[in-house]
């Protein structure tokens, strides 16, 4: 993979970290209602869940594109319209609202294993996450660069991005979550578009 095609990975992983979801809210409750380092567990849970569904994309997807270049060209051009659909979806989605408690609890339910197994769970249980990296990582996928290869540059690159922007949702969670009720409706607007934006523009792009 080319240093500009990297980057241009980078900034599309930025943005859909950026993007309101499940395990970005669950790291923002957590942090509110448990502090900080308990919520570690749960965004390290989340990151695995997340390099678990990559690794299971890009497996399907190189198996898709040995078999016939056609056939992964047609994946590409799904995988496009699905990144203009889910920019339709995220623009009309209602502001996130977080529950928020006065004080930071401490109590068994932020036992670190417990923490750890709800975000990995979230990540995994949500089949649009699993869809989503079908459809995303074809656009930036190489032939013939090995498996191992495009897994650690993928999957490592998507999974630190969403390490640090998790634990900087927990640790701003006192602070962010007001604001989500009160802006989230324009940031999914802003969100949706440029999701819309990058799904048009890969059907034109060559591999």
């Amino acid at each position: 993979m080319s240093l500009e095609l990297w980057l241009i990975y980078c900034v599309a992983a930025i943005g859909l970290s950026l993007t309101p979801g499940p395990n970005g809210l669950l790291s923002l409750t957590h942090g509110a209602c448990f502090g900080f380092r308990p919520t570690v567990y749960t965004v390290l849970g989340g990151a695995l869940g997340f390099f678990l569904l990559i690794a299971i994309s890009l497996a399907g997807m190189g198996t898709l594109l040995a078999a016939s270049e056609r056939a992964f060209t047609v994946a590409k051009w799904i995988g496009a319209a699905y990144l203009v659909y889910l920019g339709v979806r995220v623009w009309r989605a209602p502001a996130p609202v977080v529950a928020l408690t006065s004080q930071t609890v401490q109590s068994r339910e932020a036992r670190p294993l417990r923490m750890f197994n709800q975000g990995f769970l979230v990540a995994v249980s949500n089949p649009k996450a699993l869809i989503f990296f079908a459809a995303f990582l074809p656009q930036f996928m190489a032939p013939g660069v090995p498996y191992a290869v495009q897994l650690a540059i993928f999957g490592g690159t998507f999974v630190v991005v969403e390490i640090v922007y998790e634990l900087v949702l927990a640790v701003m969670a006192q602070r962010i979550a007001p604001s989500l009720a009160r802006y989230g409706r324009s940031f999914n607007r802003a969100a949706g578009a440029t999701f819309v934006a990058i799904g048009a523009a890969l059907t034109t792009a060559g591999r």
